[in-house]
């Protein structure tokens, strides 16, 4: 097992090196913002999604297109209105008078990476057709269902302010994005350099592809075999049965209406392996998983009244179970 270990250690950090040419890539054009960064390269190896929560002009939609061009990936951005309609979305069957046949047309669903601008400002329809396609990773135009490319990734924007006219997305289509990101404002060192980068005519800097799709692959493959001890596997557990039943772990359980589903329980492990990796190491540590729990457990635990009276948030809540679970 330890020249497993090893071997797989040795792997990690020659991927790395790959893995940071994106980072530097992205950094060309993003100020900052590195926690994004590597949250979507952690989506990426764990063939998943993202939803990311912020005010607007924090640099989502040019984290995600910047992304895009750095992995050579087909992309498309969708700007999610009110009359958005799931044909426009998926793709509509288009009947042609002369021959009397009706023809496919494939719509934008159909890439590697979709940006789903602002997705809180489509109605019911639109946002359960992408959800849809998040899931079982095919559309069905008409009779025939057609797979969608691999990679295929959708990272989904949201304002938290803009209230009026949005339609939020219902709890449980929520817990089908592996991750649930907040995005802060910069630091003024950081808008420092946001300002002598941008508030130029001087066009955006050119930016190399790094990887395609193969090398995604085998990335997604090596994410797969990061070493995840038996005691880091109850400590995932245990974090997420917290939870479900605080009091066992000293917690009000007045404070959760309820916990976390078990892709809570997947995506924490598939997380945690995928930190590894970005650290350049072939097994899983305990801060791996607190790393990462904060993003894939804030929109999978439902606060009660009792809660939002006391002005406890979902992350709270989550910083409290970190806090009393023991760790390995």
């Amino acid at each position: 097992m330890t020249t497993d270990i090893k071997a797989i250690t040795e792997k990690a950090e020659q991927e790395c090196i790959l893995l940071n040419q994106i980072r530097r890539e992205l950094g060309k054009v993003i100020v900052g913002q590195s926690e994004l960064v590597d949250r979507l390269l952690i989506a990426l190896l764990c063939n998943s999604h993202v939803l990311i929560e912020g005010l607007p002009g924090l640099a989502k939609s040019l984290t995600v297109t910047t992304l895009a061009r750095a992995i050579a990936a087909s992309f498309h951005r969708i700007q999610f209105t009110p009359d958005l309609l799931p044909g426009d979305l998926i793709g509509t069957l288009i009947y042609n008078p002369k021959s009397g046949e009706f023809t496919t047309r494939k719509g934008p669903i159909f890439t590697n990476i979709i940006l789903a601008d602002e997705i809180n400002r489509a109605p019911a329809k639109v946002q359960s057709a992408l959800l849809e396609a998040m899931q079982e990773r095919q559309v069905t135009i008409g009779d025939t269902t057609y797979p969608l490319d691999e990679p295929f990734m959708v990272l989904a924007t949201q304002n938290p302010v803009e209230q009026e006219g949005t339609y939020p997305l219902p709890e449980a289509q929520v817990d089908r994005f592996m991750l649930k990101l907040s995005i802060t404002y910069p630091t003024p060192t950081e808008e420092r350099e946001i300002l002598r980068r941008m508030a130029t005519s001087t066009p955006l800097p050119e930016i190399t592809p790094v990887i395609g799709a193969p090398e995604i692959t085998r990335l997604r493959q090596l994410t797969d075999q990061i070493y995840l001890d038996e005691k880091i596997e109850e400590y995932i557990v245990n974090l997420v049965t917290a939870t479900r039943q605080p009091d066992r772990y000293g917690i009000d359980p007045e404070l959760i209406r309820y916990g976390a589903s078990p892709r809570a329980t997947i995506y924490l492990a598939m997380g945690a392996r995928a930190m590894a990796l970005l650290a350049g190491r072939g097994y899983v540590v305990p801060q791996d998983v607190k790393s990462i729990a904060m993003d894939v457990l804030r929109h999978r635990i439902a606060v009660s009244y009792e809660a939002e009276a006391e002005e406890k948030s979902p992350e709270d809540i989550v910083q409290l179970v970190l806090d009393r679970v023991e760790v390995p």
